[in-house]
């Protein structure tokens, strides 16, 4: 399998040089209110998120009316309502979809959503969204991984709920047919325990897959997210919501505005401490190494001639001036070039 190892999402490059990509998780917290969802645009542009990511789904299609709710949910929510009546109330519709997508567009913040199913697929293609999220619930839905990879579109792959083997089946299935894929570690559960975050799963992924990996955090608060780009996510999906006290499935889970907007610097601050790579001085570095470095003086008066050892010269701090000490063993053995006072800076 070969995946691409740089991806345009909107305007936005991912990549292995490129700033983590932040993503501003709606979701379903606008409890079917587009005014709500609109109020939530305005909050992840002005965090400062790259994109604002809802989820769009026709409940018939996705889901027996009969189904129970996940057990977080039925913490959250009316445990005697099903959760066919829980997504039927949190539909957004192909309209409503597109009037946010404006909204996006006017605020200069990507807009994403995640397609639930086939029909849900089709119609945010045809909106033109510049990339799809594929919910976890979903890794195992090889079919629909396929429809998916043929719109050619960038795919954000969460891999909560699933084990490695999985992991491979799904990208299996969709490698051939777009190599265009971020693969997203993830819990599935909301929240998540600290312990269940398993960052390093990211640094698995990127040994299994050679491919650009990403971090979809249920972890409390500001919690993994930043740490998960030491760890080397090129991505970053985080609930938020804009009242935790609010009814719906994820809104205690999530986020607050303000909590999303110190999680964007604390990200952008984790990848400003990653630099390049490249060990070198810094350019503040450079005065300091002047200063503080060493360089060889005479230990005592040397005559012109005499051969340099380890008894007769030393390391000083000469504001940079002399030869580096880190050059010991070249110049032992070494012939003065004329007379040294004590304390005088050798110069070959």
């Amino acid at each position: 399998m070969q995946f691409s190892h740089i991806i345009n999402i909107g305007k936005k490059e991912i990549s292995g040089l490129s700033q983590t990509f932040v993503i501003a998780e709606a979701g379903v917290n606008h409890n079917g209110d587009i005014n709500l969802a609109k109020e939530m645009i305005d909050a992840a542009s002005g965090a400062g998120a790259d994109a604002v990511k809802f989820q769009t789904f026709q409940t018939d299609q996705l889901i027996l009316r009969d189904v129970e709710k996940a057990p977080y949910q039925k913490k959250t929510t009316d445990r005697g309502e099903s959760q066919y009546e829980m997504l039927k109330r949190l539909e957004l519709s192909k309209e409503q979809t597109a009037e946010l997508m404006d909204a996006c567009r006017k605020k200069d913040i990507i807009f994403l959503s995640t397609p639930f199913e086939k029909n849900s697929l089709d119609e945010l293609d045809s909106l033109g969204v510049p990339a799809f999220k594929v919910a976890a619930t979903d890794l195992t839905n090889i079919q629909f991984l396929e429809q998916i990879a043929k719109k050619k579109k960038p795919i954000l792959l969460s891999a909560g709920m699933c084990y490695l083997e999985e992991v491979r089946r799904a990208l299996e299935a969709i490698a051939p047919i777009n190599p265009n894929v971020v693969l997203l570690q993830c819990t599935a559960n909301y929240p998540i325990r600290d312990t269940e975050a398993n960052i390093k799963v990211i640094q698995t992924f990127r040994k299994e897959f050679d491919m650009l990996v990403g971090y979809s955090d249920h972890s409390q608060g500001v919690g993994a997210a930043p740490y998960a780009v030491i760890a080397g996510a090129k991505v970053i999906e985080k609930h938020f919501t804009l009242n935790k006290k609010m009814e719906g499935p994820d809104q205690a889970a999530s986020v607050s505005v303000e909590e999303l907007r110190h999680l964007v610097l604390d990200v952008r601050r984790a990848h400003a401490y990653l630099g390049d790579g490249v060990k070198m001085p810094s350019c503040s570095e450079q005065l300091t190494r002047k200063s503080l470095q060493k360089c060889f003086v005479a230990a005592r008066d040397l005559k012109c001639g005499e051969r340099f050892t380890e008894e007769n010269i030393v390391a000083k701090r000469t504001n940079g001036r002399g030869i580096s000490a880190v050059y010991y063993k070249e110049i032992l053995g070494r012939a003065a070039a004329r007379d040294f006072a004590a304390d005088e800076i050798i110069e070959i």
